[in-house]
């Protein structure tokens, strides 16, 4: 089976080097000779080496085109060229592996309805988390089992920045500098520290952990510029630490099933699996009504890792292709999103307060009109010479229309002079 590479970059190149080490043992294995027969890239002139150079081509709709390739793989990026080359592949049925979250997470429902049309593989294991297998326990293992959680770190770049913030000390400013001079964080880190990326791979996997078509637009994010050093400390004061989470729930309410999913900073119990996740490691945590709990963990990005799974789905593919068979997600509902105001969560709250007294009794009234209350609380005295106060608040799980309203509220009030952080704590952990 001949296979045509789509890009040669990091994971591309890998990818091409992986192949040839292992060729052999999947033959012996499988009964199928994989071989990499074409290489688009933009500029075929620039050296890359151990890359046979008679492979390369500056035209990647001739790879998709040429009769001679069985198998695409797709890790040059970029959506609506990308969109266009992955639906040539399908309608010519050659099934495509690729490792590009943005597109799936745009026009995921349109290319699984023609892998189907067409009767080839879309598969895709390389791109939400790396080298973990992940989509493929889920679109399989887990097909039939009640998923109504998952949450995970699906973000090396910010799991890195926040480990560093947390275990040294540092704040978040130099501790992008450090991720970007590692070559964790890009140039331009928007899409990492924004939470996009989370948010693209999130709505993969709640698509075919709900059975639902969902996109990028569909989820609520929030991203990591705003955490400070003192939002850290006060994690770890009160059992916790700080991490920028995936969410996505299935709701039982009276309107029917409904989910929810989101991105952003989360207070996770120091005893939570996920709060050992270090680095720029990834992993993902699954609640099923029958299986419990379960977790994958590992590498979530780089050339090696995301390779093997790119080569994971072309052996699949290969062999499905030969059997005249293939792997389908299934046809996808179209969502019934939960409003964001209706969601439930406990919260942390940061307050900067004028010190003097009665002023905790304001605020406790305050949270007492919106039916919010207080699980636990810190103060100390920020500034003695201008008389000013901080006190951290982690209220008990309250809708989240009631906490707006509540922070509506507190900025009101004449001693409250800035409320510098809301960060929600782990769905489940307080008042639970």
């Amino acid at each position: 089976m001949r296979v045509g590479v789509l890009g040669c970059g990091t994971v591309g190149s890998a990818f091409v080097g992986l192949l040839a080490r292992q060729a052999e043992t999947v033959r012996a294995r499988t009964g199928v000779a994989l071989e990499v027969a074409a290489i688009a890239v933009r500029d075929a002139d620039r050296i890359r080496p151990g890359i046979d150079p008679t492979l390369l081509t500056t035209d990647p709709a001739a790879v998709v085109a040429d009769p001679a390739i069985d198998v695409v793989v797709e890790v040059m990026g970029g959506i609506a060229d990308t969109r266009a080359l992955v639906l040539a592949a399908l309608a010519a049925g050659k099934p495509v592996v690729t490792a590009n979250k943005a597109l799936l997470a745009a026009s995921g429902a349109e290319l699984f309805a023609a892998a189907d049309a067409a009767g080839v593989d879309l598969l895709f294991e390389p791109a939400v988390a790396g080298g973990i297998p992940l989509v493929r326990p889920l679109r399989e293992s887990l097909l039939a089992e009640p998923i109504d959680l998952v949450v995970g770190i699906v973000n090396g770049t910010t799991n890195y920045i926040l480990t560093r913030m947390t275990e040294s000390g540092v704040g978040y400013a130099d501790a992008l500098v450090e991720a970007q001079s590692l070559g964790y964080a890009e140039a331009d880190p928007t899409a990492d520290v924004g939470g996009h990326d989370a948010a693209a791979k999130i709505a993969i996997l709640a698509s075919i952990a709900f059975g639902v078509s969902l996109t990028s637009d569909d989820v609520d994010v929030e991203g990591i510029t705003s955490v400070t050093t003192r939002d850290i400390a006060f994690a770890a004061r009160h059992g916790f630490v700080l991490k920028l989470l995936a969410v996505a729930e299935r709701h039982e309410t009276t309107d029917g099933v409904r989910q929810s999913v989101r991105v952003h900073p989360t207070l996770v119990p120091v005893d939570h699996p996920l709060a050992a996740v270090r680095g720029s490691f990834n992993a993902v945590f699954v609640h099923g009504g029958a299986v419990g709990d379960l977790m994958f963990y590992g590498p979530g990005a780089g050339g090696a890792p995301t390779a093997s799974a790119v080569l994971g789905d072309v052996v699949d593919a290969a062999v499905n292709l030969r059997r005249g068979a293939h792997a389908s997600v299934g046809a996808l509902d179209v969502p019934n999103l939960l409003d964001s105001d209706e969601l439930v969560d406990a919260w942390y709250i940061g307050l900067v307060v004028d010190d003097r007294p009665g002023v905790l009794a304001v605020i406790a009234a305050a949270l007492g009109e919106h039916d919010v209350s207080i699980a636990s609380m810190d103060q100390d005295v920020a500034d003695p010479s201008d008389k000013v106060a901080r006190i951290d608040l982690v209220i008990h799980p309250a809708r989240t229309a009631a906490v707006r309203a509540t922070l509506d509220a507190l900025r009101t009030l004449d001693p409250v002079r800035s409320i510098d952080a809301t960060v929600r704590v782990l769905p489940g952990v307080v008042g639970a």
